[in-house]
């Protein structure tokens, strides 16, 4: 196995140092490509603007994969179709025996007919926009990443698998099984969510289920027919009330009441009423737990509603907790060790939120995210990024990849 000294990787390095101008010039441009879940025109267009930057790095194989249908509650209740856009594939050195996996997010929060639009430099180091942090910067981190290692002496030296999904905001329901697959592809994986403004990482991370509870009732006239009416809008809130509950049976877990729909007007008894909430716990015993007691509470709400109404769940957990142990905890140190060279203090807390790191640690892939650029406020028309950022992960990414194929991976020793 090749070694070499931080001093020969920074001859390297040095060739971002230029760079920053042209990679902030890239994710302004992107920012402006309207790419939320659900717009599949925008996330085409902004598809075909990342292949063409990714294809452009070199002899590698492009693909465009097809997502499966999902499935989720409307507001009449009843199932219906949702539709993703595809996931990017990239592959640089398929013959190399070591393998890394790169992988982050093309969609973002703001739909189609969002006001916030276009990105806009507020300071010399700002940039605010839409996805400027989450997570179209990440995608220019990994783009000059993987363009510093392929000009590289080790650039054939380890496989790159760059995977880009187009519904990760949503769950990556549909690129979910994709996910698992090319965990057992490679031996690690680095993801560019954002850090935190100061550069710190997220750990562990809790693991996250939407779910809808249904209540179907009886309508009838509020005035002439009101006992013959079942309400639905009623039955819903004893529901809620007992879903709520479930926080103060255990405290590593979270539940979120946050949306209601149903009803009408007031003169008519309500027929149906729809609660949708979000579920946090920070263990797989939490999840289980969880499961259970939501099976458990549906079932007696249904059995014990009044005659003409019931009361159904649907949904599930996507993200199952991402703990940081084992050869996670290994990589997260190796890391720290690369940060440490380039000048970068990398520190890392448990966080409530989820990304695809925990469906690759769920895969049994040991993975860091949170790699992408410095910002914050994400989410909101108030979405940032630290611009010097940009070469200073780049920075980070490179090193990490030359040290993986010039001195191997921290748990290789062990054997």
């Amino acid at each position: 196995m090749t070694t070499t000294t931080p001093k020969d990787y920074n001859r390297w390095l040095d060739w971002l140092d230029g760079r920053q101008e042209a990679m902030l010039a890239r994710l302004v441009d992107w920012s402006a490509i309207n790419s939320g879940t659900r717009n599949l025109a925008g996330l085409e267009r902004m598809a075909e603007r990342l292949t063409e930057a990714f294809r452009a790095l070199g002899p590698a194989t492009a693909e465009a994969l097809p997502l499966p249908d999902a499935e989720e509650i409307g507001p009449d209740g009843a199932p219906r179709i949702v539709r993703h856009g595809r996931m990017l594939r990239f592959v640089f050195n398929p013959q190399a025996n070591r393998r890394a996996l790169m992988v982050i997010h093309y969609d973002t929060v703001f739909p189609a007919d969002s006001p916030f639009q276009t990105a806009r430099r507020t300071d010399a180091d700002t940039l605010h926009g839409p996805g400027v942090a989450d997570a179209k910067g990440g995608i220019c981190v990994i783009l000059a990443a993987v363009e510093t290692f392929l000009r590289s002496p080790w650039g054939r030296d380890l496989g790159i698998e760059v995977l880009l999904n187009p519904d990760e905001e949503t769950g990556s329901i549909g690129s979910a099984p994709l996910l698992a697959e090319a965990a057992g592809r490679a031996q690690f994986a680095l993801l560019y969510e954002p850090a935190l403004p100061d550069g710190t990482l997220a750990g562990a991370r809790k693991g996250s289920g939407n779910f809808s509870v249904v209540v179907r009732g009886k309508a009838a006239h509020a005035g002439r027919a009101f006992h013959e009416g079942r309400n639905a809008v009623v039955a819903l809130a004893r529901v809620i009330g007992a879903l709520h509950g479930l926080n103060a049976e255990r405290p590593t877990i979270t539940l979120n009441v946050a949306k209601l729909e149903g009803g009408g007007p007031t003169n008519v008894v309500p027929d149906l009423a729809i609660a949708r909430f979000n579920v946090r716990t920070e263990s797989h015993a939490d999840q289980h737990w969880m499961e259970d007691r939501l099976r458990a509470l549906i079932a007696a709400a249904d059995a014990t509603a009044e005659d003409g109404i019931t009361v159904t769940l649907a949904g599930g957990f996507t993200r199952p907790p991402k703990e940081i142990a084992g050869r996670t905890a290994a990589l997260y140190d190796w890391v720290k060790a690369a940060g440490g060279v380039l000048g970068q203090p990398i520190a890392w807390v448990p966080t409530g939120g989820c990304c695809d790191g925990n469906n690759l640690a769920a895969a049994g892939l040991p993975n860091v995210d949170t790699l992408g650029v410095r910002g914050g406020l994400i989410h909101s028309d108030r979405e940032f990024m630290t611009v010097s950022s940009l070469t200073e992960r780049a920075r980070l990414s490179a090193l990490l990849l030359m040290r993986a194929a010039a001195e191997g991976l921290p748990w290789e020793a062990e054997r």
